[in-house]
């Protein structure tokens, strides 16, 4: 595909991530309190956040990519991140992650919305899900705001410290 993508909402642009956003990334993905629920942080140095830019710039580059990886910026600042899965063809796993200082202002919501969008539109995605540790109580509820619905409860493993949680499993299938 290799794909250039921009996306606007009234108040966030969302672009593609890259080796060069490693100073904000690393503020958030490296904060161990802050990534608790996340299943893959925190990165536990900056080299690991650096390979996990190129990972994420390389995979742009894919004719089909596995994953779309994409800063969420407020003016020149990038806050957080949201990315995309691709689970089959037409179903895709969104995850969103903000730096602290930007929470609860709904600017989540709405990249994880334009997010959704692109999926749809762009990508052909029919089913997009979700997943959250049960105990997160923020990103279950930007699940609701975005109409996602339930659909499992399970167990959920940290690899990076065997720690065992439940998770909930969140789908949408309508048009956003």
């Amino acid at each position: 595909m290799k794909v250039a993508v921009e996306l606007k909402t009234s108040r966030l642009v969302l672009r593609p991530i890259k080796p060069a956003d490693i100073d904000e990334v690393w503020q958030y993905a490296g904060d161990r309190e802050h990534v608790r629920y996340m299943i893959y942080f925190p990165h536990e140095s900056r080299e690991e956040t650096k390979e996990f830019l190129e990972a994420a710039q390389a995979e742009w580059e894919k004719e089909n990519p596995e994953y779309y990886e994409f800063g969420v910026f407020l003016g020149a600042v990038l806050i957080g991140g949201v990315s995309l899965w691709m689970e089959t063809e037409s179903c895709g796993e969104i995850g969103w992650i903000l730096n602290h200082k930007y929470r609860g202002m709904g600017y989540v919501t709405e990249a994880a919305r334009a997010l959704m969008g692109f999926a749809e539109n762009s990508l052909g995605v029919s089913r997009i899900i979700a997943h959250c540790d049960t105990r997160n109580g923020d990103s279950i509820r930007v699940a609701k705001r975005l109409g996602m619905k339930p659909f499992l409860e399970q167990e959920r493993i940290y690899e990076r410290t065997g720690e065992t949680a439940r998770e909930y499993g969140y789908y949408r299938e309508d048009r956003i």
